[in-house]
């Protein structure tokens, strides 16, 4: 088979092939072939029927759609757009050289891309099209006339992102201010946006909760279509989201992006105790405050937290609740009659060792009892009892009674059913990805970021700032039909908030290397961080992030 050149993930184009590349094609991973070559243009040229045949064995569709050099009408041109709607990709469209064929796609492609992103397209395949830039000018200004047909959710996107929270809007700020062209919609179903970060602070009484939620339509980044609507699958081979409703979203790049879901029911009677009897958690939006409520009230007892296995939302959240908690009772006298217990599911008290020991001198300095390899398992409110599964060294397990007069409780966490259950996921549910260029393995269209990705970073909204910059450049090399150049090198931030009034800053990449921002000893608590964790990150967050200014977010290459 000759070489071809590949436009998008969806459509490639070739000169003319032979009936023996057809199953060359088929085990390349193509699915359709579309012949724009009139028979009997050339003397060794094979006839459409030898190459019908061919494929038919193959297990390829094929289509004639012949096309006589410098005629391409306005027929051909639809025909050949619905042909790509209508099949499964990737389709290998060819002709002598693969000019009328991808001449054909930039004239089918037209009215919903504006010239400049299609001619980026073609050129960077090696096929100059300026000659047509008239006509590409034409169909791009009838497509967005005040007579056209507006879009819905029924019509194709250039970029589908899925999810608005941290990872899906900054992914499309990023992308539009790289390409502001771009048609991106963003299918999200809930009306708010939360800045979770900021519920540790909530549940210390350090931070409103009211300011931490905002409309979705005040942060969806301009330039972007909002579709309020529920995801309940997705179909890759056809480029294509399923709605809850049975509706499907077109796409030429697909950004997955729906965050991860609170797993209440993996313990038995948590959904009904939270916000009773001392049972609180700062993971929920509407049980933050509870928690200052109750921590605010012990004066005496025994207070729990837990953190569940990993992975987990900000690793260190468990943690934050349990310090914050204790430098209250502390500034108010009250510790020494408060027994504290952390119950960990893990074997260390924090992933990257460097930062152990400075929360090791907090944990002391607090009288917490450390619980290892401690799961919780049941809660009765009504009884203040929780029952752990503890583990020792070599695995035995052994449940264990507790009673308590605080709860703090970090719920078990999983990946959202459509994204764990679908084409996309890898054996633990999470999205397939490389870890450095953000991209699906199997999938060249499909990009994930935050909490959903299969990357081992921390999941943190410092993550996803960091992300959001390479999944946008490596998209639309994707798009303009280039291999992906920007690496994301693991990147995470936690604002280990060990009292209140300060802060231990760990930013780590994979393999827990440090990567500090500041050139300040990384693993010394310090009253800058308050001041960032408390007011700088949100500011960050909603007027940087959101908005598409990367600030010092450079990917590696």
């Amino acid at each position: 088979m000759n070489d071809y050149k590949t436009l998008t993930p969806a459509i490639s184009v070739a000169g003319q092939l032979q009936p023996g590349d057809m199953q060359a094609l088929a085990e390349a991973g193509f699915h359709t072939v579309i012949n724009n070559r009139p028979d009997g243009e050339g003397e060794d040229q094979p006839a459409s029927e030898a190459l019908a045949e061919a494929a038919a064995e193959a297990g390829l569709r094929y289509y004639y759609l012949p096309i006589t050099p410098g005629e391409i009408s306005d027929d051909q041109i639809q025909r050949f757009g619905q042909l790509l709607a209508d099949n499964r990709a990737p389709v290998m469209a060819f002709c002598r050289t693969g000019n009328r064929s991808s001449t054909l796609w930039a004239l089918s492609q037209s009215s919903r891309l504006d010239p400049q992103t299609v001619l980026a397209t073609t050129t960077a395949a090696g096929y100059d099209l300026e000659k047509q830039r008239s006509r590409l000018e034409q169909r791009w200004q009838q497509g967005q006339g005040a007579d056209a047909p507006r879009r819905s959710p029924a019509n194709d996107w250039d970029v589908l992102i899925i999810g608005g929270g941290a990872g899906g809007l900054a992914a499309a700020a990023s992308l539009l201010k790289r390409r502001p062209s771009l048609n991106v919609a963003v299918v999200e179903p809930r009306d708010t946006h939360y800045y979770q970060p900021a519920w540790t602070l909530v549940g210390a009484g350090a931070f409103r909760r009211r300011d931490t939620a905002r409309p979705m339509t005040q942060v969806m980044p301009r330039g972007s279509k909002w579709i309020r609507a529920r995801v309940a699958g997705f179909d890759p081979e056809r480029n294509q989201v399923i709605l809850d409703d049975g509706d499907r979203l077109g796409y030429r790049a697909l950004v997955v992006a729906p965050g991860l879901e609170l797993d209440l029911d993996a313990v038995e009677g948590l959904r009904d105790s939270l916000g009773h009897n001392g049972v609180t958690s700062n993971y929920l939006f509407e049980h933050a405050p509870y928690t200052w409520e109750c921590v605010q009230n012990l004066k005496h007892g025994r207070a729990l937290f837990t953190q569940p296995p990993m992975p987990i939302k900000c690793a260190g959240a468990p943690q934050k609740a349990m310090y914050l908690s204790c430098h209250h009772w502390e500034q108010r006298g009250a510790l020494p009659n408060i027994d504290v217990h952390f119950h960990n599911a893990g074997e260390a008290l924090f992933g990257v060792a460097d930062f152990v020991p400075p929360l090791m001198e907090y944990v002391q300095r607090y009288s917490a009892t450390l619980n290892f390899r401690s799961t919780l398992k049941a809660v009765d409110a009504g009884h203040r009892k929780a029952w752990f599964v503890d583990k020792d060294q070599d695995g035995n397990a052994r449940e264990r009674e507790e009673s308590f007069d605080l709860l703090h409780v970090t719920p078990p966490q999983k990946a959202p059913a459509f994204v764990a259950d679908s084409p996309l996921a890898n054996g633990n549910g999470w999205v397939d990805l490389d870890p450095a260029t953000l991209q699906h393995p199997r999938f060249a269209n499909v990009f994930a970021l935050g909490d959903a990705a299969g990357t081992s970073n921390a999941k943190t909204a410092a993550a996803v700032r960091k992300q959001a910059p390479v999944l946008a450049g490596n998209l639309l090399s994707v798009l303009d039909g280039r291999s992906p150049g920007a690496a994301y090198d693991g990147y995470g931030a936690c604002p280990l908030t060990v009292e209140k009034g300060k802060v231990i800053l760990a930013e780590f990449g994979y393999q827990g290397v440090l990567q500090p921002t500041f050139p300040l000893a990384p693993t010394q608590a310090r009253s800058l961080y308050w001041w960032l964790k408390a007011k700088a990150m949100p500011r960050i967050y909603f007027d940087l992030m959101l908005k598409g200014h990367e600030w010092l977010t450079g990917p590696t290459k």
